[in-house]
């Protein structure tokens, strides 16, 4: 049973290199989220992400995150920008849009990922650091296809319960990881994750979660440890075709895009560039193989 009350769960994160614990305030009150949310969650048709025929998909990430303060009307005009980035990505080919929803630290909110959901036909994914079941019950009721789960955050008892929200909720998910325990732990899921039915993404973010910068051979490192046969996706770091390439060569059959195509007066043709590059790379890699 749930609690009803607002409770906050504090967790282990440091940021920007200083020790400290970040405090998620959480509306746990069954009421309030079945009011506020409950008549939303079927608003939008369950978008799946399609990876049919699809060897190499660049998925760009966080549109909220350098356009979430602007003069004037602020949330309106992100709204606004969300949606026009996420056509301009999908014009360029992405298999989802990732949007940061975390709001003290990123500046992000759920309101920029429901902009994202309802601009396109390509499913938008939440990014946050998700940690109760509930953050994917309001991840569905913005229109998201789909979450992103940082594995080591919470334990794995509490984990299945969020596949399981998940699987009951249609969503996709991405089990991210950064180190090789992270990938031990995803393996002992995908079993339960499967029989679910679930859509799984496997990911290995090459930015610490502790520093937040980017170590350049964490990718690489960790690419013999990859579940066979999974969709694994590199993230973080990724700027170039050259990088793209680079991962694919890997294993790597998705990237998770942000910074790079953030800063592009282009970002349509970025993406289509990126997303060449690594198609390229990965059948080569197949026809030699």
């Amino acid at each position: 049973p749930r609690p009803d009350w607002k409770t906050h769960i504090t967790l282990p994160v440091r940021f920007g290199g200083m020790n400290r614990r970040w405090t998620a305030g959480l509306w746990m009150k069954k009421g309030f989220v079945q009011g506020r949310y409950g008549p939303l969650v079927n608003r939008y048709r369950p978008m799946g992400i399609d990876l049919d025929g699809r060897i190499y998909i660049p998925v760009p990430v966080d549109l909220a995150k350098k356009h979430h303060i602007v003069a004037g009307h602020p949330i309106v005009a992100v709204a606004s920008r969300s949606a026009e980035r996420a056509r301009a990505y999908a014009r360029g080919g992405a298999a989802a849009i990732s949007v940061l929803t975390e709001p003290s630290r990123f500046g992000g909110s759920l309101a920029d990922l429901e902009g994202a959901a309802g601009a396109t036909g390509v499913p938008a994914m939440r990014k946050d650091f998700l940690v109760d079941p509930y953050q994917l019950l309001e991840a569905r009721a913005a229109g998201a296809g789909g979450a992103l789960l940082i594995v080591r955050l919470v334990e794995d008892a509490v984990l299945v319960e969020m596949l399981e929200a998940a699987a009951g909720l249609r969503l996709f998910v991405l089990l991210e990881s950064f180190a090789e325990p992270d990938l031990e732990r995803i393996g002992f899921l995908l079993p339960r994750a499967k029989a679910l039915g679930l859509d799984v993404l496997i990911g290995v973010n090459a930015r610490d979660l502790t520093s937040l910068e980017v170590n350049p051979t964490r990718l690489a490192e960790l690419a013999a440890s990859l579940p066979s046969g999974m969709p694994c996706v590199a993230e973080s770091g990724l700027t170039t075709p050259g990088d793209i390439r680079g991962v694919a060569s890997r294993g790597y059959r998705l990237a998770l895009v942000g910074s790079a195509l953030m800063g592009s007066v282009d970002p349509s043709g970025l993406t289509a560039e990126l997303l060449a590059a690594g198609r390229e790379e990965a059948l080569r890699s197949c026809a030699s193989a």
